[in-house]
Formats: C-alpha cells, sequence, structure tokens
C-alpha cells in the first residue's frame, strides 16, 4: 500500500514532538537536532510524499541508488542527500557527484579517494567519522569502545585532516540493537565523550554533530547529544520486502 500524506504527516508530527520532549528533558532545544529522514530501499513515491510534506534531508545507504531519486525528486527545492552507510571504494565518484554529505567516512582509504574524486570536481564536502563504540565485529568504524584507544586516533585524524576536500565537522556511531533503547545510552555517551575529547585535541576543527539514533532510540540519543537522528521506519513504515 503506498505511503498516504495523512500517515506521513501523523507519523512526522508524532517524531517530531518526540523528538522536541527528549531535547527539553536534557536542557537543549529541538532547533539543534536534524532529522534525516532514511529513505534506503522506500520506493520512490514515498520520497516524494515525504518531500511534499516537508522533508529536506534523506539518508541513503546505496550511492548508486541516489542519482536515479534525484531525478525523481528534482521538482523539490532544497533537498539534501546524506550517505549514511558504508561506501565502496568505487562508487566514491558517484559520492562526489551526488551526495552533500557522508556519514560514514570509516577508513583513511575512503577518506583519500573521496578526497581525490572530489578535487577532480571542485567540490568541498562535510563529512563525520564511522566510530565503532562496541566493539562488534560487525559494525564500521574505527575502535573507540574505550577511553584508552582514543589517543591511537591522533594520527588517523592528523592524515584526515590533510584531506583538504573533506570537511570534518563531527562524529557518527552505530549502537548494537536493543529491545530497550535505555541500553544504547552507554554507547551514545561514549561518542559524545570521544567528540569533546577531539575537540580540545583538534581546537580549530568543528566538532559539532553527533549523527547517532534510529527509529528505535533517538530519544536517548537526543539526551546524549545527538545533533542528527537518522529516522526510517517510523516515519515511512516497513521497508518493502521486495
Amino acid at each position: 500500500m503506498a505511503l498516504s500524506d495523512e500517515t506521513f504527516r501523523n507519523n512526522h508530527h508524532m517524531i517530531l514532538a518526540r523528538m522536541e520532549k527528549a531535547a527539553l528533558s536534557a536542557g537543549r532545544t529541538v532547533k539543534d537536532v536534524t532529522l534525516v529522514a532514511v529513505s534506503k530501499k522506500q520506493p520512490v513515491d514515498a520520497l516524494i510524499c515525504a518531500a511534499r510534506n516537508g522533508i529536506k534531508i534523506f539518508g541513503e545507504n546505496y550511492a548508486e541508488e541516489v542519482p536515479p531519486r534525484q531525478v525523481e525528486l528534482r521538482d523539490f527545492a532544497g533537498i539534501q542527500w546524506h550517505m549514511i552507510g558504508h561506501i565502496q571504494s568505487r562508487k566514491t565518484k558517484i559520492v562526489a557527484d551526488s551526495i552533500d554529505w557522508v556519514h560514514s567516512i570509516d577508513s583513511l582509504e575512503l577518506a583519500q579517494r573521496l578526497n581525490r574524486s572530489l578535487q577532480e570536481r571542485g567540490r568541498v564536502m562535510p563529512v563525520l567519522l564511522e566510530m565503532n563504540v562496541s566493539s562488534e565485529e560487525s559494525k564500521g568504524g574505527w575502535a573507540a569502545w574505550d577511553e584508552s584507544q582514543f589517543e591511537s586516533l591522533q594520527p588517523v585524524v592528523d592524515s584526515l585532516l590533510v584531506c583538504s576536500n573533506l570537511q570534518v565537522r563531527g562524529l557518527m556511531t552505530m549502537p548494537p540493537l536493543f529491545t530497550d533503547p535505555e541500553a544504547a545510552r552507554p554507547y551514545f555517551h561514549r561518542l559524545a565523550v570521544l567528540r569533546d575529547y577531539l575537540a580540545v585535541k583538534y581546537p580549530t576543527v568543528d566538532w559539532r554533530e553527533l549523527s547517532m539514533g534510529t527509529s528505535a532510540d533517538f530519544e536517548v540519543a537526543i539526551q546524549e547529544g545527538a545533533t542528527m537522528v537518522r529516522i526510517g521506519q517510523a516515519l515511512f513504515g516497513p521497508r518493502p520486502t521486495r
């Protein structure tokens, strides 16, 4: 069944209300939190419905799926496309052509390849560094599940900052999936602590962004300092099975 405007508006308004309540509970303002609508694998009609009802930022996992979606949404002004999934090195040119933000820089090799692709196009792109704060092997990013590892990240950051066409703007993580959102809190807190550590070590870099929290746990993420929450199914409903 196609996503209706009424259903989407109801979902959107409910999420915004929950975001505002979570922000207020932490002494924050919801204006400091950006909603990234995770549209991966959703049909184009659902994206058009979302854009028609005010969504401006879409999060995608697969670079090659973005260009045709951009064509379908070309009549909507101000749309941004955020890459939130792992980027295969051979697809950095697609990313450099089509994406506005990358949340998932997870290796120096990827960063350098993307930087070269951006240089060829005369573009500078804001990026977030993906950190593995849980030690799960299935999670991407640099090892950061213990504060003793923080110092070892400095040579990596030094090398990343040489990539002049990448504008480092903060960090991203994906904690383990829990049925209880509270169980994710220590992982969100750890990312915020790492961000504060890096902000002291690299005071000239803008580390303000923390991309963390999904439909399952975004309220806890906001309470722990998230500035971007990546919400898919709570907005769009379940992804189609085919």
